[in-house]
């Protein structure tokens, strides 16, 4: 079996450490989207834990990569899977197209210059010409995405099952 290293982001002690792990190359393959993957290859599924209840919940959404960094994003809306991992930063991240999996991972806010880089990539990504997933352009200005728009960073850990 291949693997490919990723980068694990660690919080200790109120720092951040950066950590290589071993993932398998269909794993990295299927998070290695670009502006030309198609809706289907971005979908994911979330399973979160309810800030309010405690519960897991789990959605469908679209994961974004940007600089060789995952993010989870949406248009600009409140939105209840941004609030549970503000609460609960660890998650699993299902992977379902191309090859099936459950990643162990943790979602991380960013700052307002990563948040400016990223969200101008998907802004960009969602208004290119192919449009894969069929939907309205122009998407909302950039303003609003920046005022509006749920949006971290996932790393992934060690021992997600797949």
């Amino acid at each position: 079996m291949t693997y490919l290293i990723a980068r694990l982001i660690v919080p200790v002690n109120n720092h951040l450490l950066t950590e290589g792990i071993a993932m398998r190359a269909d794993i990295s393959h299927a998070l290695a989207i670009t502006p030309a993957s198609s809706a289907r290859e971005r979908t994911i599924d979330i399973t979160t834990t309810g800030a309010r209840t405690g519960r897991p919940r789990r959605i469908e959404i679209w994961f974004y990569r940007v600089d060789g960094e995952i993010y989870l994003t949406s248009t600009p809306a409140r939105r209840s899977w941004y609030v549970n991992l503000l609460r609960h930063p660890r998650f699993t991240f299902h992977l379902k197209h191309g090859v099936r999996a459950d990643l162990d991972a943790l979602a991380l806010p960013v700052d307002d210059l990563v948040r400016a880089r990223v969200l101008a990539s998907v802004i960009d990504d969602l208004n290119q010409p192919s449009n894969p997933a069929g939907i309205a352009q122009p998407v909302e200005s950039f303003e609003r995405w920046m005022a509006d728009s749920p949006l971290l960073r996932v790393t992934f850990s060690e021992g997600g099952s797949a």
